[in-house]
């Protein structure tokens, strides 16, 4: 598997999800698979996106391209951090 967390910041949680629940079609479309938001315990606005992608290529050349650049200003998106990963190990205990 391939996935990708993200970790920012944005000025106001509401207006982000409701961009970030627009966009639904166009990160399908790119290649996410499935998604979790997820919110630091004591920073309503600290947001964490970890999602499963298709192919690493695929998310880099999504996250990086213009037009999300430009989504990212209109949902208030400060200073994101992309980290992308390769799956090692999985389980359940």
């Amino acid at each position: 598997m391939k996935y990708v967390l993200i970790i920012h910041e944005v000025e106001n949680y509401i207006t982000w999800k409701k961009i970030f629940d627009s966009a639904s079609q166009i990160r399908k479309e790119a290649g996410e698979i499935s998604y979790q938001v997820l919110k630091y315990e004591n920073e309503q606005n600290k947001i964490v996106h970890f999602s499963i992608w298709s192919s690493l290529e695929k998310a880099k050349q999504f996250f990086e391209s213009p037009k999300l650049i430009e989504i990212r200003k209109e949902a208030g998106v400060e200073s994101p951090e992309f980290i992308y990963l390769d799956e090692l190990e999985s389980g359940i205990l």
